[in-house]
């Protein structure tokens, strides 16, 4: 007899798997303009298992994440630092 917590059901999984493809944080990143670059470095730590094996995918999502920022710094007023 199943423990109570473990009815998998098909539709439960399909729910999941619509779930995965709703993701929040690829919804941001995707916005930001470098999803390309951070899927190439998913790619590659779920290949190589370490992410110090990834450093060039690492190196092109940051630089990417970096060019957004200063796009962003440049298009609103200057602040003031605290």
């Amino acid at each position: 007899m199943a423990k109570a917590g473990h009815a998998w059901s098909r539709a439960a999984a399909a729910q999941g798997e619509a779930e995965e493809d709703e993701d929040p944080l690829d919804a941001m990143i995707a916005r930001t303009g470098c999803l390309e670059q951070h899927r190439q470095l998913q790619e590659c730590m779920a290949e190589r298992q370490d992410w110090r094996h990834c450093q060039a995918q690492l190196r092109a999502f940051g630089a990417c994440m970096a060019r957004r920022q200063q796009r962003e710094r440049g298009a609103s007023p200057a602040q003031p630092p605290d």
